[in-house]
């Protein structure tokens, strides 16, 4: 499969699940537009359907679904992803991220603070992930 040999560093971190939800969306993708950003774009939206962004990898979530405002709204819309945290799961559900991410401060934020929170970890830890 093409998709598999320029799969993003964070899904080959990820479940076998993960990666094969993204090699088959994005070849399906590449047949239906050609290669290139929407193809990509495309394969991610179908992983952010069933696994949300924890660190540097991505897991399984609890519920399948559309994972933020933007997965919600399809490609016209302008709302904003959250990139890859799932903004729809319950405040709780985000703490425990949180904590699992060492996120600081989590007990006192709001929904959209600890989302927001998630995601600046995230990519603070696939930074680390591609640096290594």
């Amino acid at each position: 499969m093409p998709a598999r040999k320029d799969m993003p560093g964070t899904l080959r971190r990820s479940p076998k699940k993960a990666q094969d939800t993204y090699a088959k969306a994005h070849d399906s993708a590449v047949d239906e537009y050609g290669e290139g950003e929407r193809a990509h774009r495309t394969a991610f939206a179908a992983v952010k359907h069933s696994f949300e962004k924890v660190g540097d990898h991505w897991e399984p979530k609890a519920k399948k679904g559309p994972s933020d405002a933007k997965a919600a709204g399809g490609r016209a819309t302008k709302a904003k992803t959250a990139g890859g945290v799932d903004a729809n799961a319950s405040k709780e559900h985000l703490l425990e991220v949180a904590k699992k991410l060492d996120v600081r401060g989590r007990s006192r934020m709001t929904k959209t603070e600890l989302v927001d929170a998630i995601r600046k970890a995230n990519a603070r830890s696939t930074r680390k992930a591609r640096a290594s």
